[in-house]
C-alpha cells in the first residue's frame, strides 16, 4: 500500500507541472488563432482516448486519458492529425491557410513564447514571495573527497580568487552551477601556501554534475548567523556575527568541524573561545571571560557550554551565518527575467555541449521517469522547488518545441518562412511525407528516453 501512494505521489505531481506547462502551451496558440480569425476546431490537453469533452460555440474543450502532451486543431493546417481531407478545395476565410504569413507564424510561435511568459513570471514571482537565501561564502574552501573539486586540484583550506577569469564574488561564482555549465572550459584560480594556483574544470563537467549533485567546493565559516532559543549558546550570550575559533583547545575553521566536535562531547560542558567583531563589542556576553582584546579585531571570549541532546544529536545551538536578499516589486521583475535568460542560455548550452559530444547522452538525457523523480523531489521540498522546476520545465519544452523538426513548432515555422522567403507554399505531399517522419522520430526519442530512465533506475 506504501508503495502505491508513493508511485501515486510520483504520478500526481508530475501530472500537475505537465498540465500547467501544456496548458499554457497551447493556449499561445489557441489565443492567437482566434484574434487573427481562425476557426479553432478543438482544443485537448492529453491526448486520445478522450475522456472529458464539451463543445463551446465552434472548438470542442477535450481532457485527453494520455496526459503526455495536448494540441489545438486549427481548420486549414497539416498538424499532428495528418488530417487533409479538406486541404483539396479552396480555402476558407476562418482557415489557418488562407492568412497572411506573419498571422501564422504569430500563431506557431505563440505556445512557445507563452512557456517563456510563463517562466519568467514564476522566477519573478519566486524572487517576490522568497527572495534570495544562501551560505555565507567567505573564507577559505571546504573539499569534500572524492569530488568533482578535487579531481581538479582543489583541496581544502585554498583560498578562491578569480572563478573563469573574474574576481568579483568568486566564492559565490564557484557553487553557481550556472557558472559551470555556461563556461566555454570552467577554470579555477586559488592562493595556497602563499603560491597561485589555477585549475580546469573536466570536459564532461556537466555529466559529472549530474551524477553527483554538486561541484563538491563549500565555504563553511564559523560565523554564526543565529542562536537558538533556550540554547546553552543563547545562555552565554552569543550572538549572529560571533565566529568561534577554539573548541575544547582544538582550533575550528569550518563550521562542519564544529558539529564534529560537539557530538564527540556526548554532553560533556565545551570550552568555546570565539571572536566578536567590532560592531558587536557594546553587547558584553553575560559569563563570558574576555581574554583578548586587539584593536580593529574585535574582542575574543572565552565561555563554557554544555550542548543539549535533541534527536540523538547534540547541539551547542547555533547555525550557520546564511544572507539573504530580498526584492521590492521592480526588483523582483529584473531578477525574474534575469533568471529566465540565464537558465535559457544553460538549458541552450546544455543541449550544444550534448549533441557536440562533449557530454554523455544518456547519462544527461531524462524522460518522463526522471521528470517524474526530479518533480517530486522538488515538491517534497516545498513551494519554492516545485514553481523552480516548473519554470525550467516551461523553458525546455519552448527551446525543444522550437527545434526544426517537423511536427514540432519549429518545423511548422521552417515551412512557413519557406513560404514567406518564395512566395508560395511546399507541396503538400512533400509537408505531409516531412510530418510523417517527424512524428516517427518522435516516438522514437520518447520510447529511447522512457527505457533509458528505467536502466537509469
Amino acid at each position: 500500500m506504501d508503495f502505491i501512494l508513493e508511485s501515486l505521489s510520483y504520478v500526481g505531481w508530475v501530472l500537475l507541472a505537465i498540465m500547467i506547462l501544456v496548458f499554457v502551451h497551447e493556449l499561445g496558440h489557441f489565443l492567437f488563432a482566434k484574434l487573427f480569425k481562425m476557426r479553432v476546431e478543438k482544443f485537448s490537453i492529453g491526448f486520445p482516448p478522450k475522456i472529458l469533452g464539451k463543445k463551446f460555440g465552434d472548438t470542442e474543450y477535450v481532457v485527453g486519458l494520455t496526459p503526455l502532451g495536448g494540441y489545438v486543431k486549427i481548420s486549414g493546417m497539416v498538424d499532428e492529425s495528418m488530417d487533409t481531407e479538406n486541404l483539396a478545395s479552396e480555402p476558407e476565410p476562418w482557415e489557418f491557410r488562407s492568412k497572411p504569413v506573419w498571422q501564422r507564424i504569430i500563431v506557431i510561435t505563440a505556445g512557445v513564447v507563452f512557456n517563456m511568459v510563463l517562466a519568467a513570471l514564476v522566477f519573478i514571482s519566486l524572487n517576490a514571495f522568497y527572495g534570495f537565501e544562501t551560505f555565507a561564502p567567505v573564507g577559505a574552501v571546504v573539499v569534500k573527497d572524492s569530488s568533482i573539486a578535487q579531481t581538479m586540484g582543489l583541496r581544502t583550506g585554498d583560498i578562491v580568487r578569480l572563478v573563469n577569469g573574474e574576481a568579483t564574488d568568486a566564492n559565490i561564482r564557484l557553487n553557481n552551477l550556472d557558472e559551470i555549465l555556461l563556461a566555454e572550459e570552467f577554470v579555477v584560480e586559488v592562493d595556497r601556501d602563499g603560491e597561485r594556483l589555477s585549475f580546469n574544470g573536466p570536459q564532461d563537467i556537466m555529466t559529472r554534475l549530474n551524477q553527483t549533485g554538486e561541484l563538491g567546493a563549500h565555504f563553511d565559516p564559523t560565523v554564526i548567523g543565529g542562536v537558538l532559543t533556550g540554547s546553552g549558546a543563547e545562555d552565554a550570550g552569543m550572538r549572529r556575527g560571533d565566529k568561534i575559533e577554539v573548541l575544547n583547545g582544538e582550533s575550528v575553521t569550518f563550521f562542519l568541524d564544529m558539529k564534529e566536535f560537539v557530538q564527540n562531547s556526548e554532553g560533556e560542558p565545551m570550552l568555546v573561545r570565539f571572536r566578536r567583531p567590532d560592531s558587536l563589542v557594546s553587547f558584553v556576553p553575560e559569563g563570558a571571560t574576555l581574554v583578548e582584546d586587539a584593536v580593529g579585531t574585535g574582542l575574543v571570549y572565552e565561555v563554557t557550554i554544555e550542548p543539549q541532546l535533541q534527536d540523538s544529536t547534540y547541539l551547542l545551538g547555533v547555525n550557520r551565518l546564511l544572507y539573504f536578499r530580498s526584492y521590492s516589486p521592480v526588483q523582483a521583475i529584473g531578477a525574474g527575467l534575469s533568471d529566465t535568460w540565464t537558465q535559457t542560455a544553460v538549458i541552450g548550452t546544455s543541449l550544444k555541449r550534448l549533441f557536440s559530444g562533449k557530454e554523455n547522452f544518456r547519462a544527461n538525457i531524462g524522460g518522463p521517469i526522471m521528470i517524474a523523480k526530479v518533480t517530486k523531489e522538488a515538491a517534497d521540498r516545498g513551494g519554492f522547488y516545485f514553481w523552480n522546476i516548473v519554470a525550467m520545465l516551461s523553458i525546455t519544452l519552448a527551446i525543444i518545441n522550437i527545434l526544426p523538426i517537423p511536427a514540432l513548432d519549429g518545423g511548422h515555422l521552417v515551412f512557413l518562412l519557406y513560404e514567406g522567403v518564395v512566395r508560395r507554399e511546399p507541396s503538400l505531399k512533400i509537408r505531409m511525407i516531412l510530418q510523417q517522419i517527424g512524428m516517427v522520430i518522435l516516438f522514437g526519442f520518447m520510447a529511447f528516453v522512457i527505457f533509458n530512465d528505467i536502466l537509469k533506475l
